[in-house]
């Protein structure tokens, strides 16, 4: 029986399941791995759609969304437009 690679990008085929994909990264992960998460999103959007909602381009793209990048704040805020996202900022429980 053979196997088949398990693909996050797979299952992100929602608005609804990448917002709740991206905010249990957001909430547990380091910046590693929220980097690597919004990649996987790109990913299973698209791309060339991402790059051209993003003006960059796809090779920017994939390096600055590759595990161990530190892309600038605007490459991941333009990043997260495009997927149709947007960071909020909720109260920490005290």
């Amino acid at each position: 029986m053979e196997t088949s690679k398990f693909d996050i990008a797979d299952y992100l085929d929602s608005n609804e399941m990448i917002a709740e994909y991206l905010n249990a990264v957001l909430e547990d992960g380091n910046d590693t791995e929220i980097i690597t998460a919004i990649g996987y999103v790109a990913k299973a959007i698209g791309m060339t759609k991402i790059a051209e909602e993003t003006g960059m381009s796809r090779p920017s793209l994939y390096k600055a969304l590759s595990e161990g990048a530190k892309p600038q704040f605007s490459t991941i805020m333009k990043v997260l437009k495009a997927v149709g996202g947007q960071i909020k900022i909720d109260p920490l429980p005290a």
